[in-house]
């Protein structure tokens, strides 16, 4: 009877384990998905390469209180390239891409998007880091591909999407430099906690961003909109540093292929706010190509039964 309550009392723990990490992904997905839209919304009254900035500025506040931490962390020398090449893929060029893809393209199509990260990076990996990547991987891989052009193509101009085809071709390059960023945190984290990471991102983000004040392009506002103010504090908080932090607590209690499904949810939340707060609708074929999309994502979870430990 003892050893029959021992063991209901762990799995009741190991049950209480996987719920902390799951909803910590939830969330994770959830302001991830927010910030399609809140950073749609802040381009109509600020330059998109200004929120940008504003937003990894607010994240590298948040982090200074822990420099004295990562003064600590065990960084060699073999590590800088890779950081900083995890770092220019993003949020370096990740932003320059998406900035660019949501003036051509609505929230919701650029979200749908992001369902195909999890393919690259299994595919990705497959190649670079010698992972295992089935045939069902692959297939998923081209359905979700075929769904994204199905989508991308069966849009019209609108007034939140003056060209979706150039939109979420920028959208699809930003997945391309995700994927880039995931593979060399995944190779960074073996010897640097990810929380470090997180914010030599955001450090060397702002650094990147804070010339491009200086272009003849881009436009300072002479007076800063309360509204655009309060959505750069929240993506420079609850995004870049709190999403971030919740998906890098999330992926370390839980495999990595469970988490990098996850990230097909991005788009539901994006869509369901894109509808609610700027009155984005998807066309009857575009939410069929959405469903190809999912179909394709799921397709490609090739989860093969482990053998149990000996």
């Amino acid at each position: 009877m003892k050893v029959r309550h021992r063991g209901s009392e762990q799995s009741m723990i190991s049950a209480q384990g996987r719920y902390l990490p799951t909803l910590a992904m939830l969330t994770a997905m959830a302001l991830w998905g927010s910030s399609f839209v809140a950073m749609k919304y802040s381009f109509f009254e600020l330059n998109p390469l200004v929120v940008v900035l504003g937003r990894l500025l607010v994240a590298s506040l948040c982090f200074l209180p822990f420099l004295g931490a990562f003064v600590k962390v065990p960084l060699r020398r073999h590590h800088l390239l890779p950081m900083l090449g995890m770092a220019l893929c993003e949020p370096c060029l990740y932003f320059l891409f998406e900035a660019a893809a949501l003036q051509q393209t609505s929230a919701s199509q650029a979200s749908m998007i992001t369902t195909m990260l999890p393919l690259l990076v299994a595919l990705t990996a497959g190649l670079f880091l010698g992972e295992h990547v089935s045939g069902k991987t692959i297939l998923g891989f081209f359905l979700a591909a075929l769904g994204a052009l199905w989508l991308t193509f069966a849009g019209t101009s609108t007034e939140q999407a003056p060209n979706p085809v150039l939109g979420n071709f920028l959208e699809f390059m930003a997945m391309v430099c995700a994927t880039g960023y995931i593979i060399l945190m995944k190779y960074l984290s073996r010897d640097l906690p990810p929380f470090f990471l997180t914010a030599v991102q955001c450090f060397v983000g702002a650094l990147f961003f804070l010339p491009v004040l200086l272009l003849p392009q881009v436009e300072l506002p002479s007076t800063l909109p309360l509204s655009g103010l309060t959505i750069i504090l929240y993506l420079g908080t609850f995004v870049s540093v709190g999403a971030y932090g919740l998906y890098n607590f999330g992926i370390s209690r839980i495999p990595a292929s469970q988490a990098s499904s996850f990230i097909n949810l991005i788009p539901v939340f994006s869509v369901v706010l894109g509808f609610l707060c700027l009155g984005e609708r998807l066309s009857f074929w575009q939410l069929l190509a959405s469903v190809l999309v999912f179909c394709g994502v799921i397709l490609s979870q090739d989860r093969q039964p482990q053998a149990a430990a000996g």
